[in-house]
C-alpha cells in the first residue's frame, strides 16, 4: 500500500510517518512544502491519503483559506480524476466548530472532504482532533502543553493567566494508531455534528491549565527527589514523555548521591509514589551488610555482578533458625526479604558485588520502620 502523508514534516505527520514506515508492506508518499512538483505524481499512484497539511498560525487571516481550504480542494481534484480514487482522511480541528477564520477554513476542508466522498465512493475519515501533545511538538507553535514542557526542560519560567481554564487534549501515540486503524479493520468512534459526521480519537483528557502546570512541575523535580511521575495515571504518563522529549542534550542524565564508606556504597535511584524506591549496594569482599529487620516493609534483592549470600531469621525466634539463600550475577535470582524478618547480605567473593534492591515504599527517616538486629 501506498500511503500518501500531506504535512509530513509537521508534529503529527513527523510520528505518523515513522510508524508507517514500520510497517510491512507500506511505502510512504511524503509531501509538503516544497515538494509541490511531486503532488501530481503521489495523487495518482498513492492507495490511501493521509491529509494532515494545513495552515494553522499565518502572517496574514486570508492564508487560513488558501492553505487549508483550497489545498484540499485542489488535492481532491487531482484524486478524483482517477479512475479508482482512494480513501481520504482529514485531519480537521475542533475549533471547526467556532466561528472564527481558522474554524472556517477547516469546516470548508472538511466539506470539501465529505463531497469527494460522495461523488466517488471512496471512503472518507473527517476527524475534528482537539489539543495535540506528544514528542517533538514544536513550542510557541503547536500547543500550551509544548511551550510549557520545553520551558521547564530548559529552566526557564511559564505563564498562566487562567489556571481553571480547561482544555481537551488528545496524545499524539493514540491519533496515530486511530489514523493507520482506518487503513486496515479498526473503525474509528463515530459521532454527528451539526456540519457533518466527525471521527474523534480516544482517550480525550480534559484538564485545566494549572493541573498541567503543576504536573509537569513535579518532573522538574525528578532529579531532586529521584520520584518517577505515576504510571497508572493515563495523561500524567504522556506528559511525562513529553516533557522528557523536549529535554536538551545536556540534561539527559543528573547525578546521583553515594553513601560511601569503607564497606562500598548505597545509591538510592528512583522514588515511585505508588511502587517505593530502588536502589543500588556495592560491597567489598567479606563485607554484610543488613543486619535490619522491618515490621511492614519488604524488600526484593537481587545481586547482578559478584556472589553473595543472604541470610534471614524471623526477629522473635527464640530457636534462631537461618535461612540462607547463595546468589550470583552469574545466575540472576531475586529474594524476597519478608516483613519480621532480621535479614543480611554478604559478600563471598573476591570481587565487588553489585545488587539491586527494592523496598515497597520510600525510606521516611520520620517513620524508619527499621531496627538493629545482627542475624
Amino acid at each position: 500500500m501506498k500511503v500518501l502523508v500531506t504535512g509530513a514534516k509537521g508534529f503529527v505527520g513527523r510520528n505518523l510517518c515513522l510508524t508507517l514506515q514500520q510497517m510491512p508492506d507500506v511505502e510512504v508518499l511524503k509531501y509538503d512544502l516544497g515538494d509541490e512538483a511531486k503532488l501530481d505524481g503521489f495523487a495518482e499512484e498513492c492507495d490511501f491519503v493521509m491529509h494532515l497539511a494545513g495552515v494553522n498560525r499565518p502572517k496574514d487571516p486570508s492564508e487560513f483559506k488558501t492553505g487549508n481550504t483550497v489545498f484540499t480542494e485542489d488535492i481532491l481534484e487531482k484524486l478524483a480524476s482517477r479512475a479508482n480514487p482512494p480513501p481520504v482522511l482529514l485531519s480537521s480541528s475542533i475549533q471547526a466548530a467556532l466561528d472564527n477564520d481558522y474554524g472556517k477554513s477547516k469546516l470548508a476542508a472538511e466539506e470539501a472532504v465529505r463531497a469527494y466522498g460522495e461523488k466517488t465512493g471512496a471512503r472518507v475519515y473527517v476527524y475534528r482532533l482537539a489539543n495535540v501533545f506528544g514528542k517533538w511538538a514544536r513550542p510557541n507553535y503547536n500547543s500550551a502543553v509544548a511551550t510549557w514542557c520545553y520551558n521547564r526542560a530548559h529552566g526557564l519560567d511559564i505563564m498562566v493567566r487562567d489556571r481553571a481554564a480547561e482544555v481537551r487534549l488528545v496524545y499524539i501515540d493514540d491519533v496515530v494508531e486511530s489514523f493507520v486503524g482506518c487503513m486496515g479493520e479498526s473503525e474509528p468512534q463515530r459521532t454527528q455534528s451539526a456540519q457533518g459526521e466527525i471521527l474523534s480519537v480516544e482517550p480525550e483528557y480534559r484538564k485545566t491549565l494549572g493541573e498541567i502546570v503543576d504536573t509537569i512541575e513535579t518532573f522538574v523535580k525528578e532529579p531532586e527527589d529521584l520520584m518517577v511521575p505515576d504510571q497508572r495515571d493515563g495523561f500524567t504518563k504522556k506528559l511525562y514523555s513529553t516533557y522528557l522529549a523536549a529535554l536538551p542534550e545536556d540534561k539527559f542524565a543528573y547525578p546521583l548521591t553515594m553513601h560511601c564508606d569503607n564497606r562500598g556504597s548505597f545509591t538510592e535511584a528512583l522514588h515511585s509514589p505508588e511502587r517505593g524506591q530502588v536502589s543500588v549496594n556495592v560491597s567489598k569482599p567479606g563485607i554484610a551488610k543488613g543486619q535490619h529487620w522491618h515490621h511492614t516493609k519488604h524488600e526484593k534483592f537481587l545481586v547482578v555482578s559478584g556472589k553473595g549470600e543472604i541470610n534471614f531469621r524471623m526477629a522473635d525466634d527464640p530457636e534462631g533458625k537461618i535461612i540462607s539463600y547463595k546468589v550470583s550475577g552469574e545466575k540472576l535470582e531475586v529474594v524476597r526479604i519478608p516483613p519480621g524478618y532480621t535479614h543480611n547480605i554478604v559478600n563471598v567473593g573476591d570481587t565487588d558485588m553489585v545488587t539491586l534492591m527494592w523496598a515497597n515504599e520510600v525510606f521516611d527517616p520520620a517513620k524508619p520502620d527499621t531496627f538493629r538486629l545482627e542475624v
